[in-house]
């Protein structure tokens, strides 16, 4: 029987293994070197001043959300295509979601919905655009509607690390470098483009807010003495606002440090496979996928397809051995959601015709050529039967082999 194929696999190797144990071997599993390390790697990689790092993703969500003081009595605009996080994190600040439909292509937050619920509600005080699947949300656009409506701008990039885009005039930036969102998101889980095990950040250019987010991250304490009420010795340190413990440790920053280093072989191969996925797939009946960027210097984590036929896909991949997602079930549908908030159905139509259409592919960095072919093969089985097609090769690819 044919292994069963996740629809995404973490790229982690022997470098890795020896940097956790040099780390286990020494006097800091946590609070240690290797953090600050792996904050002025990431920031660079990200072409930010300042760059925090987290226990995980929603954790960096919810130091963003704090260290800008979303609070009681705020609202915050997050697209309903999104994982629960994206909301959560603001709710438990206190501040009311307030949902907005998505751009039927991209599958971003629309600019023009936003700018209307911006219009009617003068509580909202964030919008949080979510770069899904690896695509960068219309940030120019939506920076100019956070300034005008006195807004703060905090990307959601937990599916973009190492996404590279371009502007309006021509301009290449890096998701995260803060040129539009004051604070950018990330998350480091499993499935991510790039791993740590559990782990998140927040990268700004903002000082101040970099060391909020640090003293947030740290139950609200500071040791700085320019900070301190009183002096009473190399032991002492005060509370200043309410935190609680997100912090990285040693070790999975160590991870993160190799991964980092793996950030652009990572981001050619998804590219690859993605360019692969989309020429094989360009003429099956009823199915679409997510809008790409022209060029397209994308970090893609997520290779969604939609169809109509989308639950019978599902179970014919499945049978196939081959593992699928779907990313994701619109956060306003959700029953918590429904009971606390009054939202419901037909509230963000597109978000909620997405949903019954959208699959999400294997799509992983060591996928081979092969494997992915016989994705590809089930995929037309089941949608286009007929003679048999020549799967198209990938690019530079060497046989049935991964990335070197």
């Amino acid at each position: 029987m044919r292994r069963f194929l996740p629809y995404g696999r973490q790229d982690v190797g022997g470098e890795e293994i020896r940097r956790v144990r040099d780390v286990l071997e020494s006097d800091w599993l946590t609070q240690g070197p290797r953090v600050p390390e792996f904050e002025t790697a990431l920031a660079t990689a990200c072409g930010a001043a300042h760059a925090v790092a987290a226990a995980n993703g929603t954790l960096a969500l919810w130091l963003a959300y704090r260290a800008v003081d979303l609070g009681p009595g705020d609202r915050f605009i997050v697209p309903a295509t999104t994982f629960v996080a994206t909301a959560n994190a603001g709710v438990m600040c206190g501040a009311e979601p307030v949902f907005v439909d998505i751009d039927p292509d991209t599958l971003t937050l629309d600019v023009a919905r936003t700018e209307a619920a911006l219009l009617a509600d003068p509580r909202i005080k964030a919008i949080v655009p979510v770069h899904l699947g690896g695509r960068t949300a219309d940030l120019p656009a939506l920076k100019r509607l956070a300034d005008r409506h006195g807004a703060v701008l905090i990307e959601d990039a937990c599916h973009a690390i190492g996404t590279r885009w371009q502007d309006e005039g021509g301009a290449w930036h890096r998701v995260g470098d803060g040129s539009h969102g004051a604070l950018t998101c990330f998350s480091f889980h499993p499935v991510k483009s790039i791993t740590t095990g559990e782990g998140g950040a927040v990268t700004t250019n903002d000082p101040e807010l970099a060391a909020r987010l640090a003293r947030l991250r740290t139950h609200g304490i500071t040791r700085e003495p320019e900070r301190l009420e009183r002096q009473d010795g190399p032991w002492y340190y005060e509370m200043h606002e309410l935190g609680l413990n997100a912090r990285m440790t040693d070790m999975q920053a160590a991870i993160g440090l190799v991964q980092l280093r793996k950030l652009e072989r990572l981001k050619r191969r998804r590219l690859e496979l993605v360019q692969r996925y989309d020429r094989a797939l360009a003429r099956v009946p009823g199915l679409r996928t997510q809008a790409r960027p022209e060029p397209d210097d994308t970090c893609w984590h997520l290779m969604i397809v939609r169809t109509e036929a989308r639950d019978g896909l599902h179970a014919a991949l499945a049978g196939a051995g081959i593992g699928t997602q779907v990313h994701y079930y619109p956060v306003h549908l959700q029953p918590w959601y429904r009971r606390r908030f009054g939202t419901g159905p037909g509230q963000c139509p597109v978000a909620e015709a997405y949903y019954r259409q959208a699959l999400s592919l294997p799509l992983f960095p060591t996928m081979t050529e092969a494997e992915q072919s016989r994705v590809i093969k089930a995929v037309r089985r089941h949608l286009a039967p007929g003679p048999r097609t020549v799967v198209p090769a990938l690019a530079g690819a060497d046989g049935d082999r991964g990335p070197a």
